[in-house]
């Protein structure tokens, strides 16, 4: 089992991205795809139609969101913990994802840099 930690400045502020983690609407926007969220404690997600899924197991509004992702059978869960900072550029997100299957890393550390954080950025960012 491997950990990982990355960062990304978003360029929104800490609510508008932690709404955009938590609310099924926005989440839909800014992925493009089916989309499903129950953002409570203990409440599912699933996210890009299923490739990635999980349960939420802290929410602080506007600064950190605590996952548990599932990945079939593992003895212990991979837990993402995301923070957000306030940053001058946005919001300076904080991805810490622990207990990766070995055969899974690679796969997750570039999904982390496209689909997620690409896209969110592409949200977030004005065409002119």
């Amino acid at each position: 089992m491997k950990d990982l930690k990355k960062y990304a400045i978003i360029p929104a502020t800490p609510e508008e991205l932690y709404l955009a983690l938590t609310t099924e609407i926005t989440a839909r926007l800014w992925t493009g795809d089916l989309v499903s969220i129950d953002p409570t404690v203990n409440g599912e997600f699933s996210l890009w139609d299923g490739a990635i899924t999980g349960r939420f197991l802290e929410l602080e509004p506007s600064i950190k969101i605590v996952q548990e992702w599932y990945f079939g059978e593992t003895d212990s869960p991979s837990i993402v913990t995301l923070k957000l900072h306030e940053h001058k550029k946005g919001t300076s997100l904080e991805i810490r994802q622990t207990n990766i299957p070995d055969e899974d890393y690679e796969n997750i550390a570039e999904g982390w840099e496209d689909p997620y954080i690409s896209s969110l950025i592409d949200f977030y960012t004005e065409e002119d």
